[in-house]
């Protein structure tokens, strides 16, 4: 065994093998040295680092003397708040001040992470957030006895205290405060008659069916439900909601089922080149592929070594074409990402997989997508000015017949407003700006050069600039782009709508898709204009006859009621 002194003098690598697990461990987690694999060795990191646990409001408690991290100046603001809106003085009672505490932590995570771009939804991270906002209002509910939307009012003060260290909070504070708001009304018309069916239910267990019901019917997440049994002393039954869970899921799953087969090597190279960029047709080779089955249907998807086609992404749809060898034609139908390869897929595989072909993207198809696709940039620029800042990306769907996109504004876009982007637009399309296309820019460059992050897109360490005027659209895209914004044609705003709280949607059209909508307005008023008898103005002609309408129904009126029917 060695003494005390001799084991300071050995470095960290020798006292962790030689030392109990326990030991190993509370090395492992503090200094982060090693890497435990899954059969119990250990790796040497590439970076080593020291890990104290000691998060932030750990560090405020430590330097403000306090017992609790609520009582640090990070949550004593909001917890003051409450008890004013609430009558409820913090320190009384156990129940009131766990609600408290909850309130000021959720709503401090929530209000975070919506101002980031995530929004509340059904799925994924969106979920999360929906889960604690729910889970907060329902403190609120219950043990402050706050019965309407409270949450959102919370917003401004952290705004307000975090503001020079999440200024991005500050900057977004009325559609985070709008989100939030609609969040709470939502949950609320449901929130009192799903505590009312759970506190009439006297069961222990609180039955699995009835736990999926909660959550399917009253947007009760099943760790809320969880919650209010342990209150009541109960406990939930948690395999019959999974299996409840597991059978909604499986009915989801049988109408959108897929198998697959194990990929097929024809090459031993790996390498794929992606040249749609430049070109939209390429000789290229089958490295792999394989067969695809949903529900009834057979597909198989090829990986080639060289490809024009681009596949979908950042809201972009994956394009389609044929491979051509021979004078037999392939045709593909999509084109996605898989693992980061190019994926395509057709109905038929290649009778000679070792082929050379000629893999050539539909041209008028293609042309269209990367129409709307620069068109969407010069919205997005153009929506900024026009509305503000705010008016960030929040989804978006490109294709040949038109570009949507979703974006944070709290209120309806006005037909001014709507108006004047269509202008502004159009100004830029006239002055047939030329692409200018950056790659392989380090992030923190391109970043610092005021290009624009879009939502949901995941960026590397180098990036694709994509400007459009350096002085109004400069973004970081991965998408197809036209070489200047002439070749746009004309860009058409047809639908304004809401999709979530906060959140806005618009509709466009270009080019030869723009065209075809204008002719068929035009067809359509003039028809309205022969109805009507042709007058100069078409307006005033049409008012007349609601007028003599209105008229004559009010004279039918009069008739009636002097000569009712017997």
């Amino acid at each position: 065994m060695r003494s005390e002194e001799e084991r300071k003098k050995l470095d960290g690598k020798q006292l962790v093998n030689e030392s109990h697990p326990q030991v190993i461990e509370i090395w492992n987690n503090v200094f982060m040295e090693f890497n435990r694999k899954a059969d119990g060795s250990l790796e040497p990191l590439p970076a080593k680092h020291v890990d104290t646990g000691m998060g932030f409001e750990r560090l405020c408690m430590a330097m403000q003397g306090k017992v609790s991290n609520y009582d640090t100046d990070v949550f004593t603001p909001t917890i003051h708040f409450m008890e004013k809106v609430s009558g409820i003085a913090y320190g009384k009672s156990e129940k009131t001040d766990i609600a408290m505490r909850v309130i000021a932590d959720h709503i401090r995570a929530i209000s975070f992470t919506i101002a980031d771009g995530q929004l509340p939804s059904n799925n994924k991270a969106g979920y999360v957030i929906r889960r604690i906002l729910r889970r907060a209002v329902r403190y609120c509910f219950t043990f402050l006895g706050i019965k309407e939307p409270f949450l959102y009012k919370l917003v401004p003060l952290i705004a307000e205290q975090f503001k020079n260290v999440f200024p991005e909070l500050k900057a977004q504070e009325d559609f985070v405060t709008r989100v939030i708001h609609e969040e709470e009304a939502s949950f609320l018309r449901t929130l009192d008659t799903g505590i009312r069916k759970f506190e009439a239910n006297t069961g222990n267990p609180i039955a699995g069916d009835f736990a999926f019901e909660l959550y399917d019917t009253y947007g009760f997440p099943i760790d809320l439900t969880q919650l209010m049994a342990r209150e009541s002393n109960k406990s939930v039954d948690m395999e019959g909601f999974n299996a409840c869970m597991a059978e909604q899921k499986n009915r989801s799953r049988q109408a959108t089922a897929m198998s697959t087969d194990d990929w097929t090597s024809v090459r031993e190279e790996d390498a794929v080149e992606f040249v749609g960029y430049e070109l939209l047709e390429c000789p290229s080779e089958i490295l792999r592929y394989r067969k695809i089955k949903k529900g009834n249907k057979e597909q198989y998807q090829l990986v080639l070594n060289r490809t024009p086609f681009y596949a979908e992404s950042g809201g972009q749809v994956g394009d389609t074409g044929v491979l051509e060898y021979n004078g037999a034609k392939i045709r593909i139908t999509d084109t996605q990402k898989e693992n980061n390869l190019i994926v395509h897929f057709c109905d038929q595989l290649p009778a000679d997989v070792n082929a050379v072909f000629t893999a050539r993207v539909d041209f008028a198809r293609g042309s269209l997508i990367t129409r709307n696709r620069s068109a969407t940039h010069l919205m997005h620029a153009a929506l900024r000015k026009v509305l503000g800042t705010h008016g960030a990306q929040k989804g978006s769907l490109v294709n040949d017949e038109y570009t949507r996109f979703d974006f944070s504004h709290f209120a309806k876009v006005t037909g001014e407003e709507v108006h004047q982007i269509e202008v502004l637009v159009n100004e830029k399309i006239r002055e047939n700006i030329a692409l200018n296309e950056q790659r392989n820019v380090p992030i923190k460059q391109a970043q610092e050069s005021g290009a624009m992050a879009l939502f949901g897109e995941k960026y590397g360490e180098f990036v694709r600039m994509i400007t459009f005027d350096r002085n109004f659209s400069v973004e970081l895209c991965g998408g197809t782009h036209v070489k200047a914004t002439g070749e746009i044609g004309y860009f058409k705003i047809i639908g304004e709508s809401s999709v979530a709280a906060g959140v806005r949607r618009m509709e466009a059209i270009t080019a030869d898709v723009a065209e075809a909508w204008l002719n068929e307005q035009l067809s359509a008023l003039d028809q309205v204009k022969e109805l009507v008898k042709n007058p100069k103005d078409v307006v005033k002609g049409v008012e007349t006859l609601l007028e003599e309408n209105e008229s004559l129904r009010k004279q039918l009126d009069i008739y009636n009621s002097r000569n009712p029917v017997r």
